[in-house]
């Protein structure tokens, strides 16, 4: 294999790795707190939120990498950022589809967890923190297949990374757009090692969840 081709395709999956992992992170980091609140609070507007979370679970990516594009144009609101076809742009398209399936599945975990374990553990003394600490360990499962899911919505995704991103080599190419690239070209067995390789670091990904789900939960000393 050609060094500078090496170089590159080193590059497009440290770029992939990167933005997928920091997009993850940011919609792990709201997501499972908001899908907690939802979970244990009742307010007005509160159906009308999970319709619209509900709603974004199943959002064409090429959407919100057009309204990604929209608000970090020249002309859009974050336009002074200077972004647009940056991996900071890419961060965000991917960390918008992410979070409603990460919020809606952990919402949906969460309000199945048995509703005598809440009255348990405010009979046993429990604040608001403890007891939700003790259901995010209950509903773990549940909680880790939420964050897979956003991870699928978003290692694979090439709509919104190629509206935002540009597909620019050495910059904003990613595996995705690699292979959307290949194929274009005519290198079918380029497009194919491309996929070949999302796919294993997908797998890869996902063991470690795996795994995960059937550890104790940290958090409560078990």
């Amino acid at each position: 294999m050609p060094q500078p081709f090496l170089t590159d395709l080193i590059e497009i999956v440290l770029l992939t790795v990167r933005v997928t992992g920091v997009a993850l992170a940011a919609a792990t980091l709201l997501g499972v707190p908001g899908g907690a609140l939802m979970a244990f609070s009742r307010f007005p507007g509160r159906r009308l939120l999970v319709a619209i979370i509900y709603t974004g679970m199943g959002l064409p990516p090429v959407v919100v990498g057009l309204v990604v594009y929209l608000v970090l144009s020249r002309s859009g609101p974050l336009g002074s950022l200077g972004w647009l076809f940056t991996p900071a742009a890419m961060t965000v398209a991917q960390t918008v589809i992410a979070l409603p399936l990460v919020v809606g599945l952990t919402m949906t975990g969460l309000e199945s967890v048995d509703s005598q374990l809440r009255l348990q553990l405010r009979a046993l003394g429990a604040d608001r923190r403890q007891e939700s600490w003790a259901l995010l360990g209950e509903a773990r499962s549940a909680v880790i297949a939420a964050v897979v899911a956003g991870f699928g919505g978003i290692i694979s995704e090439v709509g919104a990374a190629m509206l935002v991103g540009g597909n620019i080599a050495g910059k904003t190419r990613v595996l995705s757009t690699a292979i959307v690239l290949g194929t274009r070209m005519g290198e079918y067995s380029l497009a194919l090692a491309l996929g070949g390789i999302l796919l294993a670091l997908a797998f890869l990904v996902n063991i470690v969840f795996i795994r995960l789900q059937h550890r104790p939960a940290w958090w409560l000393g078990r």
